[in-house]
């Protein structure tokens, strides 16, 4: 392989790297942005700002994504404005910044597939490119070209020299690092005098590895831009060098506040080197005038000294170095991971693959602990115990890896209000509650459509315009609220806002002449808005960009369904409403507790699962859909029976048990015939006949290859207590009868 192959391989291995960081900063970015329209002058914010928009630059240059540096520059320059006071931030800079973010998003998208953008984006940015110099204040003349190459940013006033010294790790090339693009960008900043690379670190030819970085080079920089702004330069690469400043007229004060700042390094020379106090060739010059003193007497002299009187170095200087060395071999200078290094990262499918082979684990070793209790070896059952435990907290803590704050996702959402409550013409505050709530990542991305639907749906048809609500003796300004909770085991989301409510009498209206409901008939107010949820419903007047053809709701409860959840709105009448979501915390494995109807076995969520009333008669009456009641501590409590609620084909015990459910806020009970305790459950899908099978959520597999059907604890509490049609035919299993299986829900 030729160097020009090897470099586009190194580029090639990186360069998703680059693009997942930009699109985290390009995230950071809006968010900043949203945040800082309620605090336009919070300095922290802008700095925070510029930050990001700078560090995206950075490494684009890097990449050679020329068109990305040059647009982001636009953007960095508007910033800075906003950073020195001489703008002040408006809704129509937040509008063009917001606009701008959108095109990095293009841009970066387009590096990432490697595709050509079409000629109206490219105008489309032109046109904004345009708009950002005039923000900044740059005059018609100046403006020219918007897509020309930008001049050098340092001015010619203010000008200083910095030295710059530079040290590649050995794994720089490795990881797809180009010194040479890092000093091309910095020749973007200023003017590279001189330049000179440390040939002592460079190994003899027979032990040059081509694979293996070895540069070290210093430089002088003439620029106007600040440390911070040069430091940005080797932002991408800091993980792969050492880099240190310093100023022509630095005082002592300045060394030390440098050696201090420095990581370890073993010897005083070093880092008198390092901090650019002396050069390599005077610590050379002062090793050897070390050796020769101490030659006969065997007693040398202090380097520090011979440093101080051989190069004038200040003795503040030396005795800086001298503790910082002092500290090293005390150890008390740390050693641990610092915060930004404390995290790695993983490729969400090696993670999966890790989560799939650990649910193969678990169903392995439920089947080696069946065949050590049937051999009845009290060591082999110990041991398999053992691996039980521990098989247990190795998929405790590999699901919590997947965890991930749903804050993520919520805060998504406020660029979609601020745009959305602009384009209604209403006034919307987003208010996140629980954003460090955390949940399965597959969860979390498939959650946030639903959750998008309830947004703008809230916007839509809840919240009132500024005049509305003034008239309804509201503040005009009206609020949504993202909420987020553990409960139950599961957790709860709610999307509230305090707008107009739901008129139930207009959605049963809107029912009787769709047919949903028997026309006269007026269901429980809870039964009437669960129809919102139907498919094709809509109350809205007319047909709108975001409302009025009936699409959305139906959607959300699906993919809800679809991740073993449940959705339920309740709402008051000039008030406001709430949609609630309960969602199981993870998709892989749970906590399961198994039971037995005759030959077949079932398992319901351990958190679901309350109490048992074990091994009652059975004598309980049961309708022809499988139901009754049984008393528990003086209230009814209703309850389904298995056999026939599925017309399992299995002769009834005499005694069996009841299970005591509890979905939200509701319990009963479910009638079994044996009780067969926890169990380490990996979820599997239905297939494609047990889809629809209402109540059932997914599969596992047990230790002895028996399949086992999941409840879903929402739907068959539902079965448990509604009034069903006396002819309707029950649910059927696949290889217990062959009848039609009830549709779900």
């Amino acid at each position: 392989m030729n160097q020009a192959e090897s470099d586009e391989s190194f580029i090639a291995e990186v360069l998703p790297v680059f693009i997942g960081e930009a699109n985290e900063q390009i995230e950071a970015l809006e968010q900043l942005l949203l945040q800082l329209e309620g605090e336009p002058g919070d300095r922290d914010l802008l700095d925070a700002l510029f930050r990001c928009a700078h560090t995206i630059k950075g490494s684009a240059g890097l990449f050679g994504l020329d068109e990305v540096v040059r647009f982001t520059h636009h953007v960095e320059t508007l910033l800075d404005h906003l950073r020195e006071g001489s703008l002040v931030l408006t809704p129509e800079l937040g509008s063009l910044l917001l606009e701008s973010n959108d095109q990095i998003r293009v841009l970066i998208s387009a590096a990432q597939h490697e595709h050509d953008e079409p000629v109206e984006t490219a105008d489309a940015r032109a046109a904004i490119v345009r708009r950002l110099r005039e923000a900044s204040g740059e005059t018609a003349e100046s403006i020219g070209d918007p897509g020309a190459p930008e001049a050098p940013l340092a001015a010619a006033a203010g000008i200083r020299r910095w030295h710059v010294s530079v040290q590649f790790t050995g794994d720089a090339f490795r990881h797809g690092m180009d010194p040479l693009a890092i000093l091309n960008y910095l020749r973007g900043l200023g003017e590279i005098p001189n330049i000179l690379c440390d040939t002592l670190a460079v190994p003899a030819l027979d032990g040059f590895d081509p694979e293996h970085c070895h540069l070290a080079f210093g430089f002088s920089l003439d620029t106007a831009a600040t440390r911070t702004e040069i430091e940005r330069a080797f932002e991408f690469a800091r993980d792969d060098c050492v880099l240190r400043l310093i100023e022509p007229d630095a005082r002592p004060r300045d060394f030390v506040a440098l050696i201090d700042a420095m990581p370890d390094n073993p010897r005083l020379g070093d880092i008198l080197v390092a901090v650019g106090a002396i050069t390599r060739a005077q610590l050379s010059r002062g090793l050897h005038d070390q050796a020769e003193a101490g030659e006969g007497t065997g007693k040398a002299p202090p380097l520090g000294a011979l440093l101080q009187s051989s190069t004038g170095l200040s003795a503040i200087v030396v005795a800086a170095a001298l503790k910082k060395q002092q500290r090293q071999r005390e150890g008390t200078s740390g050693s641990g991971l610092s915060e930004d290094n404390g995290f790695i990262r993983v490729q969400a499918d090696r993670l999966d693959e890790v989560i799939n082979l650990l649910g193969e684990l678990v169903i392995a070793g439920a089947g080696a602990s069946l065949l050590a209790r049937q051999a009845r070896q009290r060591g082999l059952i110990e041991a398999n115990q053992q691996i039980t435990r521990l098989i247990e907290g190795i998929r405790n803590s590999t699901l919590q890896l997947r965890m991930v704050p749903i804050g993520e996702t919520f805060a998504r959402f406020r660029r979609v209000v601020r745009d959305t409550a602009a384009e209604l013409g209403k006034d919307v505050v987003l208010e996140i509650v629980g954003g460090e709530t955390e949940l399965d990542k597959a969860v979390v991305e498939r959650i946030a459509d639903p959750l998008m639907h309830l947004v703008r749906n809230a916007l839509d048809h809840g919240l009132e315009t500024p005049q509305q609500r003034l008239a309804a003796g509201k503040p005009a300004q009206g609020r949504l609220t993202l909420n987020a909770c553990h409960e139950s085991g599961n957790i709860l989301i709610r999307i509230i806002d305090d707008g107009r409510g739901i008129q139930s009498q207009k959605v049963l209206e809107r029912a009787w002449d769709r047919g949903l409901v028997e026309k006269g008939v007026v269901p429980p107010e809870a039964e009437i808005l669960k129809l919102i949820f139907e498919a094709g419903f809509s109350t809205a007047e007319k047909v709108t960009n975001l409302s009025g053809r009936g699409v959305g709701m139906d959607v959300v409860r699906r993919n809800v369904e679809a991740l073993r959840g449940s959705v339920a709105i309740s709402s008051e009448v000039g008030k406001g409403s709430c949609i609630e979501i309960r969602l199981p915390l993870t998709l892989a494995i749970i906590d399961g507790f198994l039971i037995g109807v005759g030959p077949s076995k079932f398992i319901f969520p351990l958190d679901a699962v309350v109490e048992v009333i074990a091994n009652r008669q059975t004598t309980t009456a049961l309708d022809a859909q499988g139901r009754s009641c049984v008393e528990l501590r003086g209230q009814m409590l209703p309850v389904v029976d298995l056999r026939m609620l599925y017309a399992l084909d299995s002769p009834r015990p005499e005694r069996s048990s009841v299970v005591v459910i509890r979905a939200g806020t509701r319990r009963y009970g479910v009638m079994v015939d044996v009780l067969l305790g926890q169990h380490q459950t990996v979820i599997k899908p239905l297939g494609l006949m047990l889809r629809s099978l209402r109540g059932v959520s997914g599969s596992s597999i047990l230790g002895t290859g028996e399949v086992a059907l999941i409840f879903d604890a929402a739907a068959l509490g539902q079965l448990a207590s509604q009034s069903r049609n006396p002819s309707s035919k029950p649910n059927r299993i696949a290889g217990h009868a062959s009848e039609t299986v009830t549709p779900h829900r």
